[in-house]
Formats: C-alpha cells, structure tokens, sequence
C-alpha cells in the first residue's frame, strides 16, 4: 500500500469532488453558489436569496393578479442580480419592497413574504 493511502486508515477526512455544499464539525457557515461559479454572498444577502425563492415557491399556489406578476418578476430579477453580482443593489432593494408592498394582500398573509420584507428591511437599513 502506498503511504498516501495509509493516510486514510489513520482516522483523518479526504473529500475529494463534492456535488453539492460540505460541512464538518461545529459552527461552520455554508455559502451557495450556483455549480461552484459566482460570488460568494454575504449572510445578509444568502438570507434575501432565500427567502426569494421560498417566496417565489410559494406564489406559484396563490392566484394570480397583476401585483403578484409584478413581484414574481421583481423576485426574479433580483434573484438573478445576486447570483450574477453576489448582491443586489439598493436600486433593486427598493423596487422589490415597493413590489412587496403592492402585493401587500397576498404577501402580509406569507411567511415567506415577510421573510423578504425583513431581510430586504435589513439590506435597505431600515
């Protein structure tokens, strides 16, 4: 047996190739990125990514208006700028808020909706 391989029966971790987010041991922080490409993200903005898309989820069971299509297409955008860019800009924030504020029937009544409102509150600083 070659001594590279020894390492391997003494106790120790080789991860080689993973498809997906890895974590060992305690207190340790993943951050997504799309097929290992892109920014890494803040925790601020990982926290608006996912909640976009929860939200995005679960306005696909609601019925759809007019302000619901405008917040799905104001999710996406700001979906894809932070994927793209690592972050969504104020610009972004702001239209999404007012979105959120639009569909306001639909989204008070969504948990996930006042995800994105919390966190797009704490990104916006207020």
């Amino acid at each position: 047996m070659a001594d590279s391989d020894n390492s391997r029966d003494r106790g120790g971790i080789h991860v080689t190739n993973t498809g997906g987010n890895v974590t060992i041991g305690d207190n340790n922080t993943v951050t997504s990125t799309v097929n290992g490409a892109g920014p890494a993200l803040d925790p601020g903005q990982e926290a608006l990514l996912q909640a976009i898309g929860k939200l995005r989820a679960d306005l696909a069971g609601v019925v759809p208006s007019e302000q619901t299509a405008a917040l799905d297409e104001e999710l996406s955008d700001a979906e894809d700028e932070i994927e793209a860019t690592g972050r969504a800009g104020a610009g972004r924030l702001r239209r999404l808020r007012q979105a959120l504020t639009d569909a306001g029937a639909v989204t008070g009544i969504l948990a996930s909706g006042v995800a994105v409102g919390q966190a797009v509150g704490t990104l916006l600083g207020g």
